[in-house]
C-alpha cells in the first residue's frame, strides 16, 4: 500500500521543464512567443541556402543539370548559413527600426481591445498626422521661423501628437457618450482621415522634412553611436539587476513566497544577456561607404550605428505603458473595465470618461508613430500607415491581448511586433509578393486567435 502511494506520488511530481518555469516565474506564453520570433528568424536565414539545394537536386533529378553529389554539397550547413541575409547586424537593425511605429501604436492597441473595443483607424490617423506635419515643416513654419530654424522639429513633434490625440478623444467621444460601437466609429474614421490626408495636400508628396527632425526615424545620423549604445546597455543591465533585487525585497517584506536565489541569478543572467547581445548585434553594423566619403573619413574606417532613435523612443514608450498598466489606477481601472463593464461602472469607475481618455492616448500614440514614420522616409505620402491597423491589431493578439478583453500586456505587443515585422520583412528580402504576405499575415492573425482561444479554455 505504502509502494504504491509512493509510487503515485512519484509520478505526480512535475518535470524539470515545469519545475524550471515555475521556480523562474517565466511567462510561459512569453516564453513560446520568443520560440516563435527565433523559428521565423533561423527559418528565413536558411531559406535561401535550402532553396538553391532544392532547385540543384531538382535539376540533377529531372533536368539532367549537375549532379546529385554537388545538390547535397549545397546542403551543407556551413554554406547553408552562409547564403543567409536574415541574421546579420544590418538586417536586424533595420528590423528594430521598421518595428517602432507598430510596437508603438501596438501598446496602445492593447488598451483598446483590453476594454473590448477595437480600433481600426490608427493607419489613417498615422496618414493624415504624417501630412500636417509634413506641410506644418516643409511650407508653413519656414515662413515664420525661417528654413531650419531650430524650433521647426520640436513644434511639429508637439503638432503630431496633439493631432492624433485630438482625432483619437472625437472618435472616443462618439464611442463612448454617442454609443455607437467601435467598430463602426473607428471603420468611418479609416476612410474619413485618409481622404483628409489626400486633400490636404491634393495627393502630393511633402519633402524634405527637416533635417533635425528627420533623425527621429533613424538612419546613420539617426542613432546614438557605439558608445552611446554601451551607455543604453548599461542602464538598462543596473535597471535589471534593481527590479530583481527590489522585487525580492518587496516579498520579503509583505511575506511573500520567494524564488529560489537560483532562479534569481537565472533571470538576472538571461535579462543581461539579452541586454549585451542587442548592444553587440546593432554596435557590429557600420555606417556605409557613402556616408564615410561625406564625413571624410577612410573607407575602411569602422563606425557603428549603434541603438536606433525610434527603437529606444519605442522601449521608453513600452516602459511608460508598462507602467502605466501596472502601477497606476488608470490601468486598473482599464483591466476592471475589460473584465466586467457593468460592474466597473457600478464601483463607481467612469467608464464614458475611460473610454474617451483611451482612445485620445491611442491617437497620441498614433501622432507619435506618424512623426518616426514619416522622418524614416523623409517625406509625408498618402500610403503613410496605409494598412498598418491590421499589423498594429495583429501584433496585439499575437502578443497574447485576448478580444474578449480583460487581458493583454505592453511586453506582449511589442513582441507581437517584431514577428508581424520579421514575416513582412523576411517575405520581402526572400522575393515573395505582396499578395503572398498578405495571405501570410492574414493566417498567421486567425491562428494566433484561435490558439489563444484554445489556451484559454485549457486554462479554465
Amino acid at each position: 500500500m505504502t509502494d504504491t502511494s509512493l509510487k503515485i506520488s512519484h509520478d505526480a511530481q512535475p518535470g524539470p521543464v515545469t519545475r524550471f518555469l515555475r521556480a523562474t516565474e517565466i511567462d510561459t506564453r512569453l516564453l513560446g512567443m520568443f520560440g516563435a520570433l527565433l523559428l521565423i528568424w533561423i527559418g528565413f536565414h536558411l531559406y535561401p541556402g535550402l532553396r538553391d539545394f532544392v532547385q540543384t537536386l531538382l535539376g540533377a533529378v529531372f533536368g539532367g543539370e549537375g549532379s546529385v553529389g554537388e545538390a547535397f554539397a549545397l546542403l551543407n550547413p556551413v554554406v547553408v548559413w552562409e547564403k543567409g541575409s536574415f541574421l546579420t547586424p544590418q538586417n536586424l537593425w533595420f528590423l528594430s527600426v521598421q518595428s517602432a511605429s507598430i510596437g508603438i501604436m501596438a501598446t496602445g492597441m492593447v488598451l483598446v481591445i483590453i476594454t473590448r473595443n477595437i480600433d481600426l483607424s490608427v493607419g489613417a490617423i498615422l496618414g493624415v498626422t504624417g501630412m500636417m506635419m509634413g506641410l506644418f515643416q516643409v511650407e508653413w513654419l519656414p515662413q515664420y521661423l525661417g528654413l531650419g530654424h531650430p524650433m521647426i522639429w520640436v513644434l511639429t513633434v508637439i503638432l503630431g501628437i496633439f493631432v492624433g490625440g485630438s482625432i483619437g478623444a472625437f472618435q472616443g467621444s462618439l464611442i463612448a457618450y454617442r454609443g455607437i460601437p467601435s467598430f463602426i466609429v473607428t471603420l468611418g474614421g479609416l476612410l474619413i482621415w485618409r481622404g483628409f490626408a489626400f486633400l490636404s495636400a491634393n495627393g502630393r508628396t511633402i519633402s524634405p522634412v527637416d533635417s533635425t527632425f528627420q533623425l527621429l526615424g533613424g538612419g546613420p545620423y539617426g542613432a546614438v553611436g557605439e558608445t552611446g549604445s554601451y551607455i543604453v546597455g548599461a542602464i538598462a543591465i543596473v535597471a535589471i539587476l534593481y527590479l530583481i533585487y527590489s522585487g525580492r525585497q518587496s516579498r520579503k517584506r509583505h511575506d511573500f513566497p520567494l524564488r529560489p536565489m537560483w532562479a534569481e541569478v537565472t533571470m538576472a543572467i538571461l535579462g543581461c544577456g539579452l541586454v549585451i547581445g542587442a548592444v553587440l548585434v546593432v554596435n557590429a553594423y557600420p555606417w556605409p561607404k557613402g556616408i564615410l566619403k561625406q564625413q571624410n573619413l577612410p573607407e575602411d574606417t569602422f563606425v557603428s550605428h549603434g541603438f536606433a532613435i525610434p527603437v529606444l523612443i519605442m522601449v521608453a514608450v513600452a516602459i511608460a505603458m508598462t507602467i502605466l498598466m501596472n502601477r497606476t489606477r488608470f490601468g486598473r481601472y482599464v483591466f476592471a473595465i475589460g473584465g466586467n463593464p457593468e460592474a466597473a461602472a457600478l464601483s463607481g469607475i467612469n467608464v464614458k470618461w475611460m473610454t474617451l481618455k483611451i482612445f485620445a492616448l491611442m491617437g497620441a500614440l498614433a501622432g507619435l508613430s506618424a512623426v518616426i514614420a514619416s522622418a524614416r522616409l523623409n517625406s509625408a505620402t498618402n500610403a503613410l500607415g496605409l494598412l498598418d491597423e491590421l499589423y498594429v491589431i495583429a501584433a496585439a493578439v499575437i502578443g497574447g491581448t485576448s478580444l474578449a478583453g480583460g487581458v493583454g500586456t505592453i511586453y506582449g505587443a511589442i513582441l507581437g511586433a517584431f514577428v508581424m515585422q520579421s514575416l513582412k520583412s523576411g517575405m520581402v528580402l526572400i522575393g515573395f509578393d505582396t499578395a503572398v504576405q498578405q495571405i501570410v499575415v492574414g493566417t498567421v492573425l486567425v491562428v494566433a486567435v484561435y490558439l489563444d482561444n484554445v489556451y484559454r479554455r485549457r486554462a479554465k
